[in-house]
């Protein structure tokens, strides 16, 4: 087939040329395998039960970021025709950058404690429908597009900026996906401003030319509205937890204990032997289908955890931000002894959990602005960028629903101590 469409939701027909070598690179790429099997990752992985369009997969996403990534260069080739010998690259890092998520995406990757990108990587150093797809287009490009996505190197700098950058075409597409998906309105991203801006500084490597300065800036809260709103979302926290704590009970039970086929038992209890063929077998069908005999034949403490996943019976999560560590420990301290009031194994249902909101980085990658004449830092020249620079924390106290009301009371208590000591 000499040509192919992919019709996309947010991007419109994204048409593959099979005459063009990295083009006809793309569709083999597509049709292999390991990249089938993206369909089956979910991309937001248990945010659907949180906001129920997020079903969206890491396959339909990865397709997305390939088409960002092929306007962005289109758009630079002009300023710089010797680009064109890193387009194999660029192409294939923009498409594969996910290969290597495991089940339900970043929340498998905290299950498990894996790292997609080292995966992403193995896959294309090592497997057979991969590698020579990539060497077909030049001698080294899997290399290339290994170190790219496993260590953030590359040849030009511009090409590792459109793959893994602050303005990278990765987040532009799921800024604008997952938002579509989960029905937020935060990601409505200037989109054609922000490529048309795109120029080559000086030094060869990315910049943003001033037109595009208030697109960008957009494009910086919005990243920072989806975060807070979505990706932190408290009730993705507490199934993310959930999960976290259902495989570590598989792992202190044992395979003696806890029934498995092949696949996922070297998951659970020997993951270094995952060999890439482990690995790719698999994704959210069999964890799903794992997670529903546990629920009905496996031991109590594990089946109740599955069952309160499947079935929605979240727990629940309530803000410590405002505490100091110390009286956090108070609170999970207080949330143990409450549950154990009602019957419940406080292993199982209290816990806490942080997450760090990263903020724009100026000195990790942070953007510059070129006008032809000067090159500066964006947050110099913006100071709305410049506010976004400061990291945020949350803190979340996990516990059951029984409980709520008097815990909450206790917390008061707790926290109007502390007040008076600080007085």
């Amino acid at each position: 087939m000499s040509t192919r469409t992919y019709h996309d939701p947010l991007h419109g027909n994204i048409q593959l040329d099979g005459h063009d070598p990295a083009e006809a690179m793309v569709m083999g790429l597509v049709d292999s395998s390991p990249f089938q099997r993206l369909r089956r990752i979910r991309q937001l992985g248990p945010a659907f039960l949180t906001f129920h369009g997020a079903e969206s997969s890491r396959f339909t996403h990865s397709l997305g970021v390939f088409q960002l990534a092929r306007k962005a260069f289109n758009h630079l080739l002009p300023q710089d025709p010797s680009l064109e010998q890193h387009k194999g690259v660029l192409y294939a890092a923009a498409l594969l950058h996910d290969l290597g998520h495991g089940p339900l995406s970043h929340t498998g990757e905290e299950m498990f404690g894996l790292h997609h990108e080292t995966w992403s990587a193995r896959l294309v150093r090592e497997h057979a429908d991969i590698q020579p797809l990539l060497e077909r287009v030049a001698p080294g490009t899997a290399a290339a597009v290994a170190s790219l996505l496993e260590h953030g190197q590359a040849e030009r700098g511009v090409i590792k900026a459109l793959v893994s950058s602050q303005l990278d075409c990765d987040r532009l597409d799921y800024l604008m996906r997952d938002s579509y998906s989960t029905g937020a309105r935060y990601g409505q991203l200037d989109l054609d401003r922000i490529l048309s801006a795109l120029t080559l500084a000086p030094d060869g490597d990315l910049a943003i030319a001033p037109k595009g300065l208030m697109a960008v800036e957009h494009y910086l809260v919005v990243r920072n509205l989806m975060y807070r709103s979505v990706y932190t979302h408290r009730l993705n926290v507490v199934c993310n937890w959930m999960l976290q704590q259902l495989v570590r009970e598989a792992r202190r039970l044992g395979p003696e204990q806890v029934w498995s086929d092949c696949v996922m038992e070297t998951w659970l209890w020997a993951p270094r032997d995952i060999t890439p063929s482990t690995f790719l077998a698999n994704d959210d069908l069999r964890l799903g289908y794992h997670l529903q005999r546990w629920a009905e034949e496996g031991p109590a403490p594990l089946a109740e955890l599955c069952s309160r996943f499947l079935n929605r019976r979240l727990l629940k999560a309530t803000s410590v931000a405002q505490l100091e560590p110390a009286q956090q420990l108070e609170a999970l301290a207080l949330a143990r002894r409450l549950s154990e009031t009602v019957q419940m194994n406080p292993d199982q249902c209290c816990g806490l959990s942080h997450q760090q909101l990263r903020g724009y980085h100026p000195y990790r990658g942070g953007l510059r602005l070129w006008d032809g004449m000067a090159l500066r830092g964006l947050e110099q020249m913006s100071p709305l960028v410049n506010s976004l620079s400061t990291p945020a924390a949350t803190a979340w106290l996990i516990h059951p629903s029984e409980i709520q009301s008097k815990l909450r009371h206790d917390l008061d208590n707790l926290e109007a101590g502390a007040a008076a000591q600080s007085s």
